[in-house]
């Protein structure tokens, strides 16, 4: 069994659901053994057990969970930085979109681009991630829209856990957009849904989404897409109320969703649907802030109605190109109103419950030793600063990283 590693003298956010606020313990100390966390609490009323222990003094530092990002799309095949130019000249999303570029864009991309070099274009953004503190990042297909390519994203999703100390959790987004040329029912049928159970078969799948949007996919075509997760007993999350009200978010209430995601659209009944449901609402100021978007998410709502909010990157080539979860959580409070605790709750706490994962995301015995160690002197100031990583050290499953 592996001997216990005592870190002492620091200022500890728990993100204890029953804590207020982020749960702050001050000269605290921290216990790992092997890659779970066993004591945390007072520096005073540290356990005769580990006292003789090897101890570490982190001089005053923060201490957070690792972050979570858990929504992004970082396995893909080139750029969009052309189209950026043609939103900055006026282009709307949709317009893009309908115009051929958008979405199917990268999907011609990542089709033409091998799995090994899939996976050396992704462990950069991977890496960008990981030096920011994160753990465990989610990663969706989407950008194949055909049976072999998704499935080779889903793959090379499932490899940079094998390449790098991260936790990956796979998302099959098959139903992200309709291929040029095809109908949208026909590719739910032929395409989308025998890819799903292919991939399922070879473990590569942990959750099902789709984007439930006017340029994209209707609440039935999704309807079908949930009902074969259901059957294959996987989770649903589902892009919903971007940009129009569909009926989407309604929808992954009905079905139980780990989470709704955008949901700018969202209304006061769709909060109140999502809290009944036990649904985080993940915010994606990324994509609000590259689309020019000026509809907010219902922050207000959720917080009335208790619906738990997560943050995330969307690093996506197209609508967010943001690779700092640092600066989303900085979006998140100046473009949507969040406070630094709801922050950095959005990418501890609320993350893990988007991905399902109920062993991280706070910092109590009995978790998986995933740790943010921070040169600030309080949690408020990892959602103040832009352009600023203050990480002093990540602990991955008990190691330094």
């Amino acid at each position: 069994m592996s001997a216990p590693q005592v870190y002492t003298e620091a200022t500890i956010a728990t993100m204890h659901p029953d804590a207020e606020g982020y749960g702050l313990i001050e000269r605290a100390a921290l216990v790992t053994t092997g890659a779970k966390i066993t004591w945390v609490g007072p520096m005073a009323a540290l356990p005769a057990a580990y006292q003789s222990a090897q101890a570490t003094s982190l001089e005053g530092r923060l201490v957070t969970p690792a972050l979570i990002d858990c929504h992004t799309h970082i396995v893909h095949g080139g750029n969009r930085a052309l189209e950026f130019e043609m939103r900055l000249q006026g282009a709307s999303y949709e317009e893009v979109a309908r115009a051929g570029g958008g979405i199917v864009s990268t999907v011609t991309s990542t089709r033409n681009t091998s799995e090994a070099d899939l996976l050396k274009a992704a462990l950069p953004r991977a890496d960008a991630l990981i030096a920011e503190g994160v753990s465990t990042i989610e990663v969706k297909s989407g950008y194949g829209l055909d049976h072999e390519t998704e499935l080779k994203m889903l793959r090379v999703a499932r490899q940079l856990a094998q390449k790098r100390p991260l936790r990956i959790s796979t998302t099959f987004l098959g139903a992200h957009a309709v291929p040029k040329g095809a109908k949208a029912d026909s590719y739910i049928d032929e395409v989308c849904l025998p890819a799903l159970r292919a991939a399922h078969a070879e473990g590569l799948v942990d959750m099902v989404d789709g984007f439930c949007e006017g340029i994209a996919f209707d609440v039935p075509q999704i309807t079908r897409v949930f009902d074969a997760a259901r059957a294959l007993g996987l989770p649903v999350k589902l892009h919903a109320e971007q940009l129009s009200n569909i009926g989407g978010t309604q929808l992954a209430a009905r079905y139980g969703a780990l989470s709704a995601d955008h949901v700018e659209y969202a209304t006061e009944a769709d909060a109140r649907a999502l809290a009944a449901a036990g649904t985080v609402a993940v915010l994606l100021p990324g994509a609000f802030y590259t689309l020019h978007e000026t509809q907010s998410p219902p922050v207000q709502a959720f917080r009335d109605h208790a619906v738990p909010m997560a943050l995330a990157t969307d690093w996506n080539p197209g609508s967010s190109p943001l690779g700092s979860l640092l600066l989303a959580m900085n979006m998140g409070c100046t473009l949507f109103g969040l406070t630094p605790a709801e922050a950095l709750a959005g990418v501890t706490r609320h993350a893990a419950q988007a991905l399902g994962l109920s062993d991280a995301g706070t910092l109590e015995a009995g978790k998986r030793a995933d740790l943010a160690i921070w040169d600030v002197a309080t949690p408020a100031e990892l959602s103040y600063g832009i352009g600023i990583n203050p990480l002093h050290k990540r602990i991955f499953a008990g190691q330094a990283t």
